[in-house]
């Protein structure tokens, strides 16, 4: 009997914008793959071997390796240039060199600033208090809705810059980053964007993509079980 696992499989949760991220990439370059759960808080031996940060997603492929940290690698931006090396078609960064440098620019603001305000000001504040029965912490959420996001949002609307695409003509990992990270705000709150018809655009149209739809689907069964409906944050 053949082996019909996929060669990559994804360590982590859908939950998380990261392993999204991972999972949009190898959706749009039509590469097979799985999720295998690891609850990053605790984690078991084995991930902490092959996670130095101890963080979510580690990608293993298996036609490397099947145990151990050989063909293992950790941290989602390092994981999607291995896969855009490995599967280049479609390519999901840009050859022009200015091109490519917004897209790295951008999907660093993403995972960093972006996720940062949106995760710990809004996602955490609410799901992780409604998860473990307490209240959820809607003062926080609000006042990062109000006054945090809005500058990440302005410098995600100018760079954009009306067009469809953030870096270049045609999608990026830039374009796959933002979307996943915003709607890890999405999966608990409502995200009027009004202010950034640009912005909004953008996430609209992502939102109806396949690598954007199918992951965010995952991840969303999980929180409608302890969150069934979202916030209105304004």
């Amino acid at each position: 009997m053949s082996d019909s696992r996929p060669d990559l499989v994804i360590y982590g949760s859908p939950v998380s914008p990261f392993v999204r991220k991972v999972a949009g990439v190898c959706i749009e370059k039509e590469v097979p793959y799985e999720v295998e759960a690891v609850n990053v808080f605790d984690p078991p031996a084995w991930f902490r071997e092959i996670s130095p940060m101890k963080r979510i997603p580690v990608l293993r492929d298996r036609s490397m390796a099947e145990e151990g940290i050989a063909g293992t690698i950790p941290d989602s931006s390092a994981i999607c240039a291995f896969i855009e090396k490995k599967h280049p078609a479609p390519a999901l960064y840009p050859a022009d060199p200015a091109a490519l440098g917004e897209a790295l620019f951008i999907e660093e603001f993403a995972d960093t600033t972006l996720a940062m305000a949106g995760g710990l000001g809004i996602f955490r504040p609410i799901y992780f208090a409604i998860s473990k029965g307490e209240e959820p912490g809607l003062e926080k959420a609000r006042d990062t809705w109000a006054n945090q996001l809005p500058p990440v949002f302005d410098v995600l609307e100018t760079r954009l810059a009306g067009r469809e695409f953030f870096a270049g003509d045609a999608l990026s990992i830039a374009d796959i980053t933002v979307a996943c990270v915003l709607m890890q705000v999405a999966l608990v709150a409502e995200t009027p964007l009004d202010k950034w018809p640009g912005l909004a655009a953008h996430f609209a149209a992502m939102q109806a993509r396949d690598s954007i739809a199918t992951p965010y689907a995952a991840a969303e069964k999980v929180i409608r079980k302890a969150l069934p409906t979202r916030f209105d944050l304004t």
